[in-house]
């Protein structure tokens, strides 16, 4: 028979105290976007940067982003079929092609689609067509390596077709599996109705940040109204209100931000001050300058998902933390003394783009 020797145990052994680990911080509560659409955490990446318009981007720091993400708990990846004329769509696809199959099947895809681009790059308008969408939704199918996609969107309104028939094109793609939910960009209030009379909307991408307010007048009210989320981009107008833009900082050749009006001359420094003084509120909370900005859009409401367009991992672990931060009605008072309404020098986009906003109209 075995003796307690032998086991190389003692016949009663005593516990050794231990200090209990702390327990591990609950992962954010997540939100859903609209009354019909999927459930996501509540802060999504956006990936255009890692393409097109900010200079050129590391593809292995990108990739490592997205599996970065994913390890953290992001579900929405945001891009566009036009972002780098397809490369950040193969961009996704390869991340989540390397990434474990947990993450990738927790992934969800919001696609942007329309835009009609030159070889040299340029922009040249936007195709809603019945045909089109569904020519485009069969190439980004291909490039994303899915049988679907999550939400799929127009990225601007076609002005030459209604609404009514893009949106239908779309909720045939639903019907036959290729897409889940219907998403818009950009619509103004008028428009949001009309899609909506057609096919469940999930949510409105749109820009929305401290000093992009413009869509809390009407259009976030209808979109309330209607059961429809908000995926807000933009939420540190393109670095602008991260507190890492410097006055100084000399823009890579075909970064977006050198026609940006908010990022030229009179307006940068106007809108740099306000960077400033959000400084000193997030300092006093002990934060960065860029999680008091997410933690805001956060805070309008929990039909809101703001996208943070990070190409790196510290950028993004820091635009995460945001997720943990409660900001109070005092933070909220100092926050909007800091940044007012209204207070930003410039457009958000040049005059050309500003035309095709149907939710500037």
């Amino acid at each position: 028979m075995a003796t307690h020797e032998n086991l190389n145990v003692l016949p009663n052994p005593t516990p050794t105290p231990t200090t209990p680990s702390p327990a591990p911080a609950a992962a954010p509560a997540h939100r859903t976007l609209g009354a019909t659409g999927p459930s996501v955490f509540p802060i999504g990446l956006g990936c255009m940067g890692m393409s097109a318009l900010y200079g050129e981007a590391d593809r292995a720091e990108s990739l490592a982003t997205i599996h970065a993400a994913l390890d953290a708990g992001v579900t929405l990846l945001d891009t566009g079929d036009f972002y780098g004329m397809g490369h950040n769509e193969l961009l996704i696809n390869e991340a989540l092609r390397t990434a474990p199959a947990a993450a990738r099947e927790q992934a969800l895809t919001s696609v942007k689609f329309g835009a009609l681009r030159t070889v040299e790059g340029g922009f040249t308008g936007y195709d809603g067509r019945p045909e089109a969408v569904r020519n485009f939704l069969a190439y980004s199918l291909q490039r994303l390596g899915r049988d679907h996609i999550d939400i799929y969107r127009i990225a601007r309104v076609d002005p030459d077709v209604p609404i009514e028939e893009t949106v239908g094109a779309i909720a045939e793609a639903v019907e036959a599996g290729h897409v889940r939910h219907i998403g818009l960009s950009e619509v103004g209030a008028d428009t949001l109705r009309r899609a909506a009379a057609v096919a469940p909307i999930a949510d409105l991408q749109i820009e929305y940040s401290l000093i992009s307010r413009g869509i809390e007048a009407e259009i976030l009210p209808t979109a309330r109204e209607l059961g429809i989320g908000i995926t807000a981009y933009g939420v540190l107008s393109r670095g602008l209100i991260s507190g890492h833009f410097a006055r100084d900082r000399a823009l890579a050749p075909g970064d977006f931000r050198g026609m940006s009006p908010r990022f030229q001359g009179a307006n940068l420094d106007r809108n740099l001050d306000l960077v400033d003084a959000l400084r000193k509120v997030a300092e006093n909370k002990g934060v960065s300058v860029a999680q008091t900005a997410i933690a805001w859009v956060l805070s309008r409401g929990e039909d809101i998902v703001p996208l943070v367009g990070a190409r790196r991992r510290d950028r993004l672990a820091e635009a995460l933390g945001a997720a943990e931060i409660t900001l109070g009605a005092a933070d909220l008072a100092a926050i909007e003394e800091a940044v007012p309404v209204g207070a930003a020098a410039g457009d958000r986009y040049p005059a050309a783009q500003m035309a095709h906003l149907d939710s500037e109209h």
